[in-house]
């Protein structure tokens, strides 16, 4: 992708630029010059104080909105099936869709991104989330539900995928921060519409169609910073912006850099330890005796871990020249985590739930790693297109096989095994995607 592609995005899209979060010592990357200038230049004047500002607050918004479609439906799941009488092999369907629909929407983004800006995709995005969370209850039957929950998890996904550039175009030498209040507020919005689905759905008159829509809501005001930039950048690139001459790059072929795949590993290694986690860690606790409400909180706790921790890890990595031990301790409290399951789940269950939290940090650690391992934002959104497409489809079997032992086995051991298994390799790949390279020196 070149990189007038990135024009429409940020005041930086495009140039390669020196990180001031890049630890003390490390090698020399190029500097901005004449060859590598900005597509577009920076707003003059009162917009360009005010609009990063704005930038940030579209970040924001947008990250609390990429996760309620989904969370929002697990929390009333079973009124759904009830209310659209679903049969189970579709409500299991839809559990598995997301990260079907990351995958397949989510390596469309650098394509939409080169047409349109990227922006305008994430602007587009939003519309998406809204318009499918608030269709979907009243989409008519199972089949339009379906219809317009993709037509949600497309808007989430590609956004997905372009959020690490707008990092990247916009604050270059802020990365690590940055990424810490996207991976914050993502987490914080995993949180608020998993525990606060069912409340607002009685408090609202018991309507599960009302509980799903009303997040429509919060994506509708995300939409809102997103046209305000959109607009500006236009605007700021005026005329003579379509006919500038623009820096070309040679494409950098994906699919060639060991570290694309070790990070698209690491990612898909992630995601299914996660999802696994949010799937069927409350019927551990469970089957060994721990009550449902009690469970429920469990996961919870496992999930609010992630809201500190996903602001302060990101500051941390970008700070290390080395990424990798960051990698392994994650990797370590994963299997103290289901060792702990293992041997003793109901007597140490808040620490093992604690533990679990923890390890399944290592979502914002590879969403900083996109950022670090590419000199340019045109290669932050190859990267991490591919990164998460690949990591996604990685992720698709494992809560299925996890069920499937636990169906054929009768019990938790099998399965346990299996999540400290995969922890092994997402160590290793950890470890390699966490090296100190960018993927234009390897291809």
């Amino acid at each position: 992708m070149a990189d007038d592609d990135l024009a429409t995005l940020g005041p930086t899209a495009g140039a390669r630029t020196t990180s001031t979060d890049q630890p003390a010592g490390g090698p020399e990357r190029p500097q901005p010059g004449p060859e590598t200038a900005p597509a577009t230049a920076p707003a003059a004047g009162p917009a360009g104080r005010w609009l990063p500002r704005l930038v940030i607050a579209g970040l924001v918004l947008a990250a609390l909105n990429l996760r309620p479609a989904i969370t929002s439906l697990g929390a009333l799941l079973e009124e759904v099936r009830d209310g659209l009488g679903m049969s189970g092999t579709v409500a299991g369907l839809l559990t598995s869709v997301p990260a079907l629909c990351f995958a397949a929407f989510g390596i469309a983004a650098p394509r939409l991104a080169r047409r349109w800006g990227p922006a305008a995709v994430v602007c587009t995005g939003m519309v998406a989330i809204t318009v499918g969370v608030a269709v979907r209850p009243y989409a008519g039957g199972t089949g339009g539900f379906l219809a317009a929950s993709g037509l949600a998890l497309a808007g989430i996904a590609v956004s997905n995928v372009l959020m690490p550039v707008v990092i990247k175009s916009w604050f270059p030498s802020r990365v690590g921060p940055m990424t810490g209040l996207y991976s914050m507020a993502l987490a914080l919005g995993t949180s608020l519409a998993a525990a606060l689905t069912v409340p607002m759905t009685g408090a609202l008159g018991g309507s599960w169609r009302t509980g799903l829509t009303v997040w429509a809501a919060l994506a509708a005001v995300a939409v809102l910073p997103w046209l305000v930039v959109v607009r500006q950048r236009r605007a700021a690139a005026g005329p003579a912006g379509s006919t500038a001459a623009r820096p070309v790059e040679a494409p950098v072929r994906i699919t060639a850099s060991p570290t694309a795949w070790a990070l698209a590993v690491f990612f898909g290694l992630q995601a299914t330890a996660a999802y696994i986690t949010m799937g069927w860690m409350p019927q551990i606790f469970r089957d060994a005796g721990v009550s449902a409400g009690t469970a429920g909180v469990l996961l919870a706790v496992t999930m609010a871990m992630g809201v500190p921790l996903s602001f302060v890890l990101p500051r941390l990595a970008t700070r290390m020249r080395h990424q990798g031990p960051l990698a392994v301790l994650l990797g370590l409290c994963g299997l103290a985590g289901y060792a702990g399951l293992w041997l003793a789940p109901a007597a140490g269950a808040w620490a093992w739930a604690l533990l679990m939290g923890i390890s399944n940090c290592a979502f914002p650690l590879a969403l900083t790693m996109i950022g670090m391992r590419s000199t340019s934002s045109a290669g932050v959104v190859k990267l991490s297109a591919f990164v998460q497409s690949v990591g996604y489809l990685i992720s698709i079997p494992g809560p299925l096989l996890v069920g499937t032992l636990y169906q054929h086995s009768g019990g938790w051991g099998l399965p346990i095994a299996l999540m400290a298994g995969l922890m092994v390799p997402q160590i290793a790949v950890g470890v390699l995607a966490g090296r100190d390279r960018r993927i234009e020196d390897e291809v």
